[in-house]
């Protein structure tokens, strides 16, 4: 697994395929200097169901740090400590923070290694559906995490592969470039056929899975792999890329389209909630308000989440002051022993408003006024990677009365978060809140579904991804619906084409299956974040 998540804590189904991993850490992430054998420190003193406050073993590490904290400008607390130290703290966090703190099983952690202690402090339960109810369980390097998180700076070949189908027959495509107007890269929809000589529709042995990983996701500059890709004229060819670290660039495409009913549609391509996107997001909202839209495609079929703050920040901006003053974008609630405080910051809990400013994060001063659209409705283009952040977007601006119309397919179903949390050098990720709108819901763990119905059903159009086409195309089935709908005001008629196959498009297209093309990232891409800084 390459340091990752065990298979049954990312996805449960894949089995002997590419074990789709992203994470760059994960349970088995870390140094080894945090990771002794176990049971070395001899008897835990484990009482079943005792804890003390995790104060009592922050900090204490195997590997104290020296210098200063980059995130903070402050001194490391960090003291010489023992793995049951690290252990310790691990237990007694989670039974004070962890949602599901009451259905985690109390281990001895004298019996394991760091990293795999923290993997099993969890929820076992499973949802109404079969799924696990936490998924979303995860650990990295706290180095890696502030590099990545803050900058965008990511391993990698400056594209985002699509697993359209994981298992074989296998049908891995590119899905997008990390920036725009980037020369030399495959283009949207190139398939992969062999990677360092292996096939890639085929092969169902650990070996080659383990090579496939090794090469869709490097870990490290400088790795080079060979992939043989065939384009959409059904062309081949192999090529040798090697990683680099590349900053991502979220926020894409950003133009006007043209009148549809005489009504004037903006669109943008959003596909990171981070640091970087709210100077993005600001720019790229005054060019579409300069232009007097009308309505607006957002395109979030591949943006798992992020930085919470950011997707309110952007959910302001569609909808202006108006509807958003003084409201609601997401409450956050925390298991049951903080009915009134929030347990991170030790602050009453207020619910997050909807930011009319900027907060600092990216090059822009912190307070400057945010643009905003002013509109009564949104058009939102969602695939299964539209996770968490992403779908606060959704039942935030839902929770204000501003109609959401979604085309695509159903989210992945994330309603909750966490803040980020070091100790010793690796930042933890565990579910400490799930999040409400305005009008108190926030029950959708089987994700938002266009043309669904109960609360997490969505006015929309179920519509398959094009990998025929770029994104921001016109022609593209996903935007073609939603300026259809702008035409009708349904999904009926001309949508009723672009909701199926279309053979005559070539093979590069998932329309004729019954999934939906994945995009995996790095785990921390895929969540709903907390910056301790100002509540956000």
């Amino acid at each position: 697994m390459r340091g990752c998540l065990p298979v049954s804590r990312q996805f449960s189904t894949l089995v002997l395929s590419i074990l789709l991993s992203a994470c760059g850490g994960g349970g088995g992430g870390g140094s080894s200097t945090q990771n002794p054998p176990a049971g070395d420190s001899g008897g835990s003193g484990w009482q079943q169901g005792v804890f003390l406050p995790s104060e009592t073993f922050a900090a204490r590490c195997v590997a104290p740090r020296s210098g200063t904290d980059p995130s903070t400008g402050r001194a490391y607390a960090d003291v010489a400590g023992t793995a049951l130290d690290e252990k310790n703290w691990l237990r007694s966090w989670t039974e004070e923070l962890y949602l599901w703190y009451d259905e985690v099983e109390d281990r001895d952690p004298a019996d394991y290694e760091v990293l795999e202690y923290f993997d099993l402090l969890v929820t076992n339960e499973l949802t109404e559906t079969g799924a696990r109810k936490d998924n979303f369980h995860f650990s990295l390097p706290t180095d890696q995490w502030q590099s990545q998180a803050q900058s965008g700076v990511a391993v990698g070949y400056g594209f985002q592969w699509a697993i359209i189908e994981a298992r074989p027959p296998r049908d891995v495509a590119v899905a997008y470039w990390d920036q725009e107007g980037q020369v030399g890269l495959p283009p949207r929809g190139t398939r992969v056929v062999t990677v360092d000589g292996v096939d890639v529709v085929w092969a169902d042995d650990e070996a080659s899975v383990d090579t496939l990983n090794a090469a869709f996701f490097p870990g490290t500059v400088g790795e080079e792999h060979t992939f043989t890709f065939e384009y959409a004229d059904q062309s081949r060819e192999t090529v040798t890329l090697t990683a680099r670290a590349l900053a991502t660039d979220p926020v894409q495409h950003v133009r006007v389209l043209g009148a549809a009913m005489g009504r004037k549609v903006g669109y943008l391509l959003f596909t990171d909630h981070i640091a970087t996107a709210e100077s993005e997001l600001k720019s790229a909202v005054e060019t579409l308000a300069a232009e007097n839209i009308d309505e607006l495609v957002l395109d979030l079929r591949y943006n798992g989440g992020g930085l919470l703050a950011i997707a309110s920040q952007l959910a302001y901006m569609v909808a202006g002051e108006v509807p958003t003053s003084g409201r609601v974008f997401e409450e956050l609630v925390f298991n049951d022993k903080y009915p009134e405080t929030n347990p991170v910051t030790g602050e009453p809990l207020q619910p997050m408003p909807f930011f009319d400013t900027t907060l600092g994060f990216s090059s822009l001063p912190n307070g400057l006024s945010l643009p905003a659209l002013n509109l009564q409705r949104v058009f939102v283009l969602t695939g299964a990677s539209t996770c968490s952040a992403s779908e606060a977007i959704i039942n935030g601006l839902r929770g204000v009365d501003v109609e959401v119309v979604q085309v695509g397919s159903t989210t992945c179903g994330k309603p909750y978060g966490f803040y980020p949390t070091d100790n010793c050098g690796t930042t933890y990720f565990s579910i400490q809140f799930q999040g409400q709108n305005d009008k108190g819901f926030g029950d959708y763990p089987a994700g938002f579904t266009p043309g669904g119905t109960g609360p997490a059903g969505v006015t929309g159009c179920q519509v398959a991804d094009d990998f025929s086409r770029d994104l921001g195309d016109t022609a593209e089935w996903r935007l073609s619906a939603a300026l259809s709908y702008i035409e009708t005001g349904s999904c009926e008629g001309a949508l009723a084409s672009a909701s199926s196959f279309r053979a005559d498009e070539g093979a590069l297209n998932a329309g004729g299956r019954d999934v939906d093309a994945r995009v995996l990232k790095p785990v921390w891409y895929e969540n709903r974040i907390l910056d301790t800084r100002g509540g956000r």
